[in-house]
């Protein structure tokens, strides 16, 4: 009998990437059985706080909030290097103190950081293809662009600031930005949960390795919603080598923005990443 699992990705071009592998039988699942389902980022850490899925993509910057019943997993990771979420507004408007900006939502990464930087602004929470709209007609004064839409948006915009820079004014330079990553329901038995993550990091490799095949796939069968030399744009940014498996540096970068956020009152304990990775010495033993 096959085993059940039920993994949930956005709909975005990385995570897309990341999971297709795995979704066109392209790795060995061995006797797990993979179903999918697409919702946007914050709808994910949300069912992820109520424990909805077996697997999940979640926002880096809320997993303290869910510690105690998912492990994280070491890949499909998202992280920027110089780059990352931009703050927008229109050219012809000049920002005050406690300016109206739409966020992709309460729990992302980007608005942890934003509103540590900016605490007199006023927040509204929308879905992230809504913003760039919502900044143009004036119904908000600015929005942080995410994902694909930090490539491309209406040139009445400019960019106030971008998120990278905010990182690294809070966590010093060197180290890359957290964005987000997976993480597995910690009720399921530990050997799964190694195995699991060992498919997972198969299907990150596969389609790196098969990169341009995959990307026709995705493109012809319309499940991305940007296509050429954009996507290969933007996969190389949050979709590549760096995305297989948890670096040294990139954990590094984990621990200093979950510093960030404990000493600044979001959660009440201080933690270090390691301690919640799914423990790979168990393989060993076992294995011996």
């Amino acid at each position: 009998m096959p085993n059940p699992i039920e993994l949930a990705h956005s709909p975005d071009a990385d995570d897309i990437f990341m999971y297709f592998a795995i979704k066109f039988g392209w790795v060995d699942t061995k006797d797990y059985e993979f179903t999918n389902v697409g919702l946007d980022i914050e709808t994910l850490n949300v069912e992820a706080l109520k424990g909805t899925y077996d697997v999940s993509a979640i926002s880096f910057g809320m997993y303290p909030l869910i510690k105690d019943e998912y492990a994280l997993l070491r890949t499909a990771v998202s992280f920027g290097e110089g780059y990352g979420p931009k703050l927008i507004h229109r050219k012809d408007k000049k920002l005050k103190r406690n300016f109206k900006v739409a966020l992709s939502g309460k729990y992302t990464t980007n608005a942890m950081l934003f509103r540590l930087y900016y605490p007199e602004a006023r927040p509204v929470y929308m879905d992230f293809l809504e913003i760039e709209k919502a900044v143009v007609s004036g119904k908000v004064d600015a929005g942080v662009l995410i994902h694909e839409s930090i490539l491309d948006f209406d040139e009445s915009l400019e960019v106030e600031k971008e998120v990278w820079d905010i990182w690294v004014e809070l966590a010093g330079e060197g180290l890359p930005l957290p964005l987000g990553g997976m993480a597995i329901r910690r009720s399921l038995p530990l050997n799964r949960a190694i195995d699991i993550e060992n498919i997972l990091i198969d299907g990150v490799k596969v389609a790196n390795d098969k990169k341009e095949e995959l990307c026709k796939k995705l493109e012809d069968e319309n499940l991305v919603r940007i296509s050429d030399e954009m996507l290969t744009k933007y996969l190389d940014m949050y979709a590549s080598d760096e995305s297989v498996e948890l670096s040294n540096l990139q954990l590094k970068a984990l621990n200093k923005l979950y510093q960030i956020g404990f000493e600044h009152g979001m959660w009440d304990c201080p933690m270090t990443t390691e301690d919640y990775l799914i423990p790979k010495e168990y393989e060993a033993l076992r294995n011996s």
